[in-house]
């Protein structure tokens, strides 16, 4: 909230400033999960036109333990917890891991 009106003040608006950004539902099934993994971890390449086996430097993929020709950075001190529900710890897994080839669609 403190950070809607700072970027509200500093552009002389007034109203959300996220909501037009900013997509919430609940994810329920497997399916779903893995393509917001994907979806999540490779997003970067289609705003920066990258090679597809490229991870983003700022994020934390390379703590993440799902891709398939990767192994993942060691978890001491990485800035991320470990999943606590089936679908994200393990269910998600039942459509594959991700490859660091996928891409976003257009």
């Amino acid at each position: 909230m403190r950070l809607a009106r700072a970027i509200n003040r500093a552009l002389g608006r007034r109203g959300r400033v996220f909501d037009d950004r900013f997509h919430t539902r609940p994810l329920r099934t497997p399916r779903e999960v893995r393509f917001a993994l994907a979806y999540v971890l490779h997003n970067f390449k289609k705003h920066q036109g990258l090679a597809a086996t490229r991870l983003d430097p700022c994020s934390s993929a390379a703590w993440f333990d799902g891709f398939r020709e990767l192994t993942p950075a060691a978890l001491e001190g990485a800035p991320v917890h470990a999943a606590r529900t089936w679908l994200v710890r393990v269910g998600w897994r039942r459509h594959g891991l991700v490859s660091v080839h996928e891409a976003p669609r257009e």
